[in-house]
């Protein structure tokens, strides 16, 4: 499988650090829209994309 930058994204290490910081609170609203995101989540297994959504809060 292809390695998405999302993965290793420094903006979402910065919010798995500190989800109330500036900055991660910018990469949260950026996922909402981010078509990048978007393929990256759809990529994912059903369980990864539940792990994602428990973690980040995610509606989808």
């Amino acid at each position: 499988m292809q390695q998405h930058a999302c993965e290793t994204c420094p903006m979402r290490a910065k919010y798995d650090k500190n989800p109330k910081s500036l900055a991660a609170r910018f990469w949260r609203w950026h996922i909402g829209f981010c078509p990048g995101w978007k393929k990256y989540y759809v990529s994912l297994s059903d369980e990864e994309q539940q792990e994602l959504k428990e973690k980040y809060g995610l509606k989808r």
